[in-house]
């Protein structure tokens, strides 16, 4: 396999990306398309790739970053701790309640931000009150990736020591907080163990021989399922969960990687239907990240060295090492181009896919 030399991580174009609201959605090349908006699905995983940069460079620009993202999705959080989504240019939400996937993406934002300590306790507390206000809705999820992303969060969260205890620097006063306290480490364990059997009995429902998969099809954050169910394993301890877990990303390891040694994961142009064929096209950058990340998970609980080459073989992808021949990192800007279609590269550099690049690049560093 032909060597991919790494290009040094370059934040511009994530900053560029960024005003005093949060990240735009998308661009027309490497431009801020204002017309398109807002999400928080974008500003919470920007929240992440933000943390993660403050926990490498401990730098003001990257700890702004982080208190923009933050408030973005603060300011998205209803008072029944469900969250709303789209905001147009004009910074006004365009619905009352966003997708389940939304609420879930949320929640391993936060969770995320708890489990670095180096992240100000103000914005330790900031999450904290908000995931009180979210908890209760985790039970209602339906969503297989909805349950995927908050125990992915939820798991980060009781990973970390004290992550459950508010840090006041002074006596705080306001009501609602001093009151509420932060719900116990075993009430949080039962929403990892609900969700993680729930995605385990999905999984059980629709495996076959041939087809060892939670559903029919095979869309998108596919990783996303094995990568929470291994998290959730650790935490719960349950060997089930670890199985369901090793066996899923097993398969979905034999439908996305070729014989040549690169990711090619299943086009987002008709997915894959069970006894179908795979959609060439269009490669996203959302998937080799969030698969790189489920393959450093296995590596970190089964000790199996070939997760490792996987994850790698994930990162080269965005490096040139893929099904085109060619790099999605956008040299002059640092961005990272938002896709492969079956025509080339798609030119656009929106912030689903520089985040993506982002996340992969520091996991990769050991962030």
């Amino acid at each position: 396999m032909e060597t991919v030399v790494e290009t040094p991580l370059q934040t511009e174009h994530l900053h560029r990306l960024t005003d005093d609201t949060g990240i735009f959605q998308h661009t027309k090349f490497g431009i801020p398309d204002r017309s398109k908006g807002y999400t928080t699905d974008d500003n919470a995983r920007a929240l992440i790739a933000a943390v993660m940069l403050y926990k490498t460079k401990r730098d003001s620009r990257s700890l702004n970053l982080i208190y923009t993202y933050l408030s973005f999705v603060h300011h998205a959080q209803n008072e029944d701790g469900s969250f709303r989504n789209f905001m147009d240019y004009n910074r006004l939400f365009v619905e009352e309640r966003g997708s389940e996937d939304c609420f879930g993406r949320c929640l391993w934002a936060i969770g995320y931000t708890l489990s670095e300590p180096s992240v100000p306790d103000n914005v330790q507390n900031t999450c904290r009150y908000m995931l009180n206000k979210a908890l209760p809705n985790v039970t209602n999820l339906n969503s297989p990736r909805a349950m995927a992303y908050a125990i992915v969060g939820l798991c980060y969260l009781l990973e970390t020591p004290d992550a459950t205890t508010y840090t006041f620097p002074y006596p705080y006063v306001e009501e609602e907080i001093a009151a509420a306290g932060f719900l116990p480490r075993e009430t949080i364990v039962g929403f990892v163990r609900e969700l993680a059997y729930r995605l385990q009995m999905q999984y059980d429902c629709n495996k076959e021989a041939a087809w060892q998969w939670f559903e029919n099809n095979i869309t998108y954050s596919n990783a996303m399922l094995p990568w929470a169910l291994f998290k959730a394993s650790r935490v719960c301890g349950s060997v089930d969960f670890q199985d369901v877990a090793k066996e899923s990303l097993g398969f979905l390891a034999s439908l996305t990687f070729s014989d040549q040694g690169y990711f090619k994961p299943v086009g987002s142009h008709g997915w894959l239907l069970r006894d179908g064929e795979a959609a060439l096209y269009d490669e996203q950058p959302i998937e080799a990240c969030e698969m790189l990340l489920a393959c450093r998970e296995a590596f970190a609980i089964l000790g199996d060295q070939t997760y490792l080459i996987l994850a790698s073989q994930c990162f080269e992808w965005f490096h040139g090492h893929n099904s085109l021949n060619q790099s999605l990192v956008d040299p002059q800007t640092g961005g990272c181009y938002d896709g492969i279609h079956s025509v080339g590269l798609n030119l656009n550099q929106g912030s689903e896919s520089v985040i993506s690049y982002c996340i992969a690049h520091l996991v990769m560093n050991d962030a």
